[in-house]
Formats: structure tokens, C-alpha cells, sequence
């Protein structure tokens, strides 16, 4: 891709190890509250900038209007030790979009952290991590073509890669697959990504798709039995059980 495709992220710096920048919209210390890990006290890096545009998509501020302040990689280790927690989650927008992030994320393990990546899995670049949060962006995920042309288009051509999907879970020490579902409708593509994929059902986790308590009591009541009739594991957006959907969660 050219990069003219992402100019919502400016060119990073190159000064050398520890010196080069991230466009960091976000950190905060919380609670880890969607999949395997919930409860995980946790340490969270959001860079800002992605590659797909979902309609949904609860932080807004790291995709569809990008914004943040640039940081370095020796910032960004040193802010999760003063967090004194063990345990970093990057996220984003897409944390696999800045040319960094492979530095970022040696350098956060080799500082003996436990390290997630929240990625929607399009873009190629196997790098090293405790846990593969891979998300898979449903049919239901692209906006409005009328709205959005350009992103609609730019959306459906991205958002499911399968084989770079399947090198991302190689490369990773573990992983888990998250999808997010609003629909009945969508639980057969659910299980076609899964299946494409060759996951173990238990590696599924299915989160409703809401930023309310309302919502997601709604989506409960048909969801987690869909969910684990098919064997996967239903999983609660729980930070919003918690803080509400605010920043900083």
C-alpha cells in the first residue's frame, strides 16, 4: 500500500533504538476486560491510525479522526514500569500499522513484560507477543457505501486477509480469536472465519456488540446461547460493566 492510503499518521522518527516514535492517542492503567485475560490488571498503549473504518467502532478518536501526541518507544517502556503492573496490552486504532511497533513490542517483552496486541489481523507483520488478540471484522463491520465511498471500498477490500491472519496466530506464542457480533445473521460467517482459520472452538471468544449495559443485557439473552451452543466462549465487554464507555478504560 502506498502511504498515501494512510496519511492520517505521520512519518516516524528513526534516531535510533528506543528513539523512534509512535503516534500514541492514549495510555492508561485498568483493567484487561475482554477474553482470555479479563480482570488482568493491565497497562494500556492505544496507538492512534488504522486501516479499516468499522461504522461501530468505539474509539473514533484512534481511527476515523486519529489524534494523539507522538512518543517513543523508551517512553512507552518506561510508563508501563512506573504503571508497576505486569501485565501491557497495545491497542489501537490498528497497533500493527506503525513501522515501530515491532521495536515497541521487543522492547516491552525483553523488559519482562506480558504483552497483548489487539489487532484486526490485516496487516502482515508477525511480531512477538505473549497473546494474539486477533478480531476479525465481520461483513457488518463496513460503512454506509453512500456516506463513506472511499472507506466502504477501502474497508471490504482489507478487512478479512486470512492467510495473514493465519501467519499472525503462527507467529504468536498464544492466541485468541474475538468476534464482535450484533446479529444472528452473523454467527454463520462467524463460524465459516473460524473454521478458514483452524481454531479450536474454545480459542473463539463472542462479545456483543454495545456500548451500553442495556445493550449488551439485550444481546446476552440470544448471543451466549448461540455462543456456546457452537462450543465458543461468550465474553462480556466488561470495562463497559465497569467504568461505561469513556477513555482511559
Amino acid at each position: 500500500m502506498g502511504k498515501s492510503q494512510f496519511s492520517h499518521a505521520p512519518a516516524e522518527s528513526t534516531r535510533g533504538p528506543g528513539h523512534a516514535q509512535l503516534l500514541v492517542s492514549e495510555t492508561f492503567t485498568s483493567r484487561q476486560g475482554e477474553g482470555r485475560l479479563t480482570g488482568t490488571d493491565s497497562f494500556f498503549i492505544r496507538t492512534s491510525g488504522c486501516n479499516l473504518r468499522c461504522w461501530f467502532c468505539d474509539t473514533p478518536y484512534a481511527s476515523w479522526d486519529p489524534s494523539g501526541d507522538r512518543q517513543t518507544i523508551q517512553s512507552l517502556v518506561e510508563a508501563a514500569r512506573q504503571s508497576g503492573v505486569a501485565h501491557v496490552v497495545l491497542t489501537g486504532g490498528e497497533p500493527l500499522l506503525p513501522a515501530a511497533v515491532t521495536e515497541l513490542s521487543d522492547a516491552l517483552m525483553q523488559a519482562g513484560f506480558h504483552l497483548t496486541i489487539e489487532t484486526a489481523g490485516t496487516i502482515d507483520k508477525p511480531i512477538p507477543c505473549d497473546l494474539l488478540s486477533l478480531s476479525p471484522k465481520l461483513a457488518d463491520s463496513t460503512p454506509d457505501p453512500q456516506q463513506h465511498p472511499r472507506w466502504s471500498r477501502l474497508h471490504e477490500q482489507r478487512r478479512m486477509p486470512l492467510d495473514t491472519m493465519r501467519n499472525l496466530i503462527d507467529a504468536a506464542i498464544g492466541f485468541q480469536l474475538k468476534f464482535v457480533v450484533g446479529d444472528a445473521a452473523q454467527f454463520g460467517e462467524v463460524q465459516d472465519v473460524s473454521r478458514a482459520l483452524d481454531v479450536d472452538n474454545e480459542d473463539v471468544f463472542i462479545m456483543p456488540q454495545g456500548v451500553t449495559n442495556a445493550e449488551m443485557d439485550a444481546a446476552q439473552r440470544w448471543l451466549r446461547p448461540l455462543a456456546e451452543s457452537a462450543g465458543y466462549q461468550y465474553c462480556d465487554r466488561m470495562q463497559i460493566r465497569w467504568f461505561g464507555n469513556r477513555r482511559g478504560t
